[in-house]
């Protein structure tokens, strides 16, 4: 299971530049939540992402806080049909 950004996030983006596979994007739009999505297809759970997060709200899917159980389901859903499906 890949890892899920939640809306702890802050938009510091210190997690894209440690993916080794390139496997967070970023959308650019308005301030609706999230603007940043990892393909579960192409993560490989390594957990730089996590690491790197100043405000902790990067998670393995399935261990996100129960408030955040959705974000799994909206992040692969963002990459299988949704306006993210070009980084599919």
């Amino acid at each position: 299971m890949a890892y899920v950004i939640t809306p702890l996030c802050e938009r510091a983006g210190l997690c894209v530049d440690v993916c080794p596979t390139d496997s967070i994007h970023f959308v650019d739009g308005d301030s609706d939540w999230p603007l940043y999505y990892i393909n579960p297809e192409t993560c490989i759970d390594c957990g730089a992402c996590a690491a790197e997060c100043p405000n902790e709200a990067i998670f393995m899917g399935g261990d996100e806080p129960a408030e955040y159980a959705d974000y799994a389901a909206i992040n692969e859903n963002f990459f299988t049909s949704g306006p993210g499906t070009e980084f599919a």
